[in-house]
């Protein structure tokens, strides 16, 4: 029973050290039935109250054609309101990271940071889906809190792990929240309806040198305390 119990151990901590967010994918189609295989067990995600508060929309050939040319006419208009997932100023040690990630990702690209007109065209291509075959938009109830919120990123790390393991890249984007308004209008969302993030999902461009990035973690002992343990 204990090798059986080390064996799905390590099989878990492999999925999850292995996962990576994909920027650069192939065209292939991903088979509905893989698609359905993985929301299936994203559902299995806990939640308050077993609440289960998240929506998806799953987007493919021209549906998803539409929603891409809808957020880029509103993008390269400048008419939505600004948007960042932070507060401002940030917390010093989450903007050191933030700007970590800044350098790493244009570095892989050969974008430089301040070249604004690059980097505006990178941004565009969030809402492409970086050409994935398959987009996703989440939804919750406008009224839920930020408690519900935390089981939506329940539901999306157990999308990506079954995603993962059935040899499917993903990449989940916050920056389609800027765009509410032309999801809402495009996709026909309840009035009720916020949008949490997309998400990219297809098979990896393995070449892609934004695909081989390998973006640093914290070490355990900047982030915890223990407390009651022996010494």
């Amino acid at each position: 029973m204990a090798s059986d119990t080390t064996g799905v151990a390590t099989a878990v901590d492999d999925a999850i050290r292995s996962r990576k967010t994909v920027r650069a994918f192939r065209p292939d189609p991903v088979p509905r039935a893989c698609l359905v295989e993985i929301l299936d067990m994203a559902r299995m995600a806990p939640s308050t109250f077993n609440t289960q508060p998240w929506r998806a929309y799953v987007l493919v050939g021209e549906a998803k054609r539409a929603l891409t040319e809808a957020i880029l006419r509103a993008h390269e208009a400048g008419s939505e309101p600004s948007f960042s997932p932070f507060p401002q100023p940030q917390p010093p040690d989450c903007a050191a990271r933030q700007d970590e990630f800044g350098r790493l990702y244009y570095n892989a690209l050969g974008i430089e940071r301040s070249d604004m007109a690059a980097r505006a065209r990178r941004t565009a291509r969030n809402f492409a889906f970086f050409d994935a075959p398959v987009g996703l938009i989440f939804t919750i109830d406008s009224t839920l809190t930020r408690h519900s919120w935390l089981d939506c990123g329940l539901f999306l790390q157990n999308l990506m792990l079954a995603a993962h393991v059935r040899g499917i890249a993903t990449c989940p984007q916050v920056v389609f929240v800027r765009y509410q308004n032309v999801i809402a209008a495009n996709l026909r969302l309840g009035s009720d309806e916020s949008v949490v993030c997309g998400m990219s999902l297809g098979y990896a461009e393995e070449e892609a040198a934004v695909n081989r990035l390998a973006m640093p973690r914290e070490p355990l002992e900047n982030f915890t305390r223990w407390l009651g343990f022996d010494a």
